[in-house]
């Protein structure tokens, strides 16, 4: 039988660290770029260009060209081959096709060697941005308070309650935590990511605790560090099915499904693993710390 609870004071620090590291890089890049999260066109609103190049274009090159054609502040994007290549400008145009040949022909005009194509193109306004920032940051809260009930109304203890909260607080704080680190796009994908998260999370959660009230009525001699060190590996063998089955799928989707599906499968894969993490390393500590008073 493995001491899981062996290293919770370890993971408990560890975790801890890294939100709070988060929290310095989300402060930092605040004071130095005005701003935190890089936020896909989704949220932010402008015009997003999809361009392909008979030969291969550096994204500061292109950047350079579009900032001297009238575009600052351009976002550039490569792609999986160095041909294509993504753009974002904060401009917003109803013709966004209009808007892209545009910006082919100034590219054209600055490398005529070099064939330039449109592959794609979208634009989104600022209010339909915004709007959709806040409504996704509802439905997290939504999907929050909501599981929250429901642990209240499932095991109607202080001590469980708070081991899930703490739980589901630090799942989406640490998936989001290492996109700032790795400064990648916060996309309606990905807060989708967070949602399924949640929900996958807490499910872990609820079996392993499930397991845990059992083992408190069956095992009244053994402490509670046994209690709960037995709940978890006798749950263990579904949690590792579960992880490694969905993991392997996730994997599949970010080797071979392209840029397209990268950010996503990376947030569900990081996901997978702190949701299984947190259950184990976080929601049962604190549930344990409480226990007594929620007894």
């Amino acid at each position: 039988m493995i001491n899981f609870l062996k290293y919770r004071l370890v993971c408990g620090i560890l975790s801890s660290l890294f939100l709070v590291a988060s929290l310095g890089v989300y402060i930092y890049k605040w004071q130095t770029r005005g701003e935190t999260f890089r936020y896909s066109i989704d949220f932010t609103g402008g015009t997003q260009v999809m361009l392909k190049f008979d030969k291969p274009v550096s994204p500061s090159q292109l950047k350079d060209i579009l900032e001297k054609n009238g575009w600052k502040n351009a976002i550039t994007r490569e792609f999986s081959t160095p041909e294509e290549i993504l753009v974002r400008v904060s401009e917003f145009s109803n013709d966004s096709k209009g808007l892209a040949e545009r910006m082919r022909q100034a590219v054209q005009a600055e490398i005529p060697d070099n064939n330039v194509v449109i592959l794609g193109s979208e634009a989104v306004g600022p209010g339909v941005g915004a709007t959709l920032r806040w409504n996704f940051m509802l439905a997290v809260l939504i999907a929050l308070i909501a599981i929250l009930i429901y642990i209240a109304i499932r095991f109607w203890s202080f001590a469980f309650a708070m081991g899930a909260i703490v739980a589901l607080i630090h799942d989406p704080l640490a998936i989001l935590g290492i996109f700032l680190m790795l400064d990648y796009e916060i996309s309606i994908n990905v807060i989708g990511v967070i949602l399924a998260v949640i929900g996958y999370s807490i499910n872990d959660t609820i079996v392993i605790f499930s397991r845990i009230r059992e083992n408190l009525h069956k095992m009244k001699d053994a402490t509670l560090h046994e209690v709960v060190n037995v709940s978890i590996n006798k749950t263990l063998r579904r949690t590792v099915l579960t992880v490694v089955a969905t993991a392997l799928s996730v994997l599949a989707m970010l080797i071979f499904g392209g840029e397209a599906l990268h950010d996503f499968s990376l947030a569900l894969l990081i996901g997978i693993a702190i949701g299984a993490y947190s259950s184990i390393y976080i929601a049962s500590p604190v549930m344990m710390a409480l226990y007594k008073e929620g007894k």
